[in-house]
């Protein structure tokens, strides 16, 4: 199975570099499933995994000027505070319902991702930042990633978007900065009370960097459309798997719930004005 995680855990590594996050979401099933891992355990490793693997991607992105940092400094520290005081919060909460948490925020993560931006959202200039809903939504976001271990990149590249104004490729570098700085904080929650395996947790970060090296390559090769889709359905797919493992229902009631997420989100598409070459709806 070690060889089976270590190959897993380099898809992490592509994942966070072509998308700019996915980490977290892709490596607590991997060592909660193919590690063994106990879930609290598997949210503690995964945190140090993708801090890691971030920071080592938001170099590339850096030397290529595409880290805005202090707009990711200013995100970056309060979500790691709220990254903080979430590891520390979930010492309180059963490890059944951390991964209940952690699939549902799957699904509506993969739910994003398959719907896409809406069309026709003109980009504004960068501009200064609210500093005060900057923090309130760092705060927010970092809780949800030290409690579950998840909701860093796809929640933190749509903020950077919408609040500054970023364009995509300078959000996901800048979500590589604010995800390392979260992640490390959210560990740093978790070990006052959860023992970690470091030579599994070692060789599960070497082989994400090395996937995230890979990745790198594979930017601007791979239509974003493709890519974006794709992932969101093995996450809804992985989300459902985590919730009908943990959850005292039928697979085919999970199932359901999958199938009525994947509908909407196609409806929801189908609605979608067109937009023409001017800008506007048809």
């Amino acid at each position: 199975m070690l060889v089976l995680t270590l190959l897993a855990a380099a898809l992490v590594g592509v994942a966070l570099a072509v998308l700019g996050g996915g980490g977290s979401i892709l490596t607590v099933p991997i060592l909660v499933y193919l590690a063994g891992q106990d879930p609290k355990q598997a949210i503690a490793m995964s945190l140090f995994v993708v801090g890691v693997t971030s920071a080592v991607g938001a170099v590339s992105h850096a030397r290529g000027g595409r880290v805005r940092w202090r707009t990711g400094l200013v995100f970056g520290a309060a979500g790691m505070a709220g990254a903080y005081g979430g590891g520390r919060l979930a010492q309180f909460v059963p490890g059944t319902w951390l991964l209940v948490g952690f699939a549902l925020m799957m699904i509506a993560t993969a739910a994003a991702m398959i719907r896409g931006r809406r069309d026709g959202v003109p980009v504004k200039p960068h501009e200064e930042l609210p500093v005060g809903r900057v923090v309130a939504e760092g705060v927010a976001v970092g809780v949800v990633t030290g409690l579950v271990g998840a909701g860093g990149g796809f929640l933190v590249v749509p903020a950077l978007a919408l609040l500054g104004g970023l364009p995509m490729a300078v959000a996901v570098g800048t979500s590589l900065v604010v995800i390392a700085m979260k992640s490390f904080a959210g560990l740093a929650g978790y070990l006052a009370t959860v023992h970690v395996d470091w030579r599994l947790t070692a060789a599960v970060t070497l082989a994400a960097v090395v996937g995230s090296l890979v990745g790198g390559r594979l930017v601007g090769r791979i239509p974003e459309t493709v890519l974006r889709k794709g992932f969101g359905w093995f996450v809804l797919v992985m989300g459902g798997f985590v919730l009908a493992q943990q959850l005292p229902v039928p697979i085919w009631g999970v199932a359901a719930v999958l199938v009525a997420v994947g509908v909407g989100v196609w409806l929801a598409q189908r609605r979608r004005p067109k937009v023409t070459a001017g800008g506007g709806p048809e």
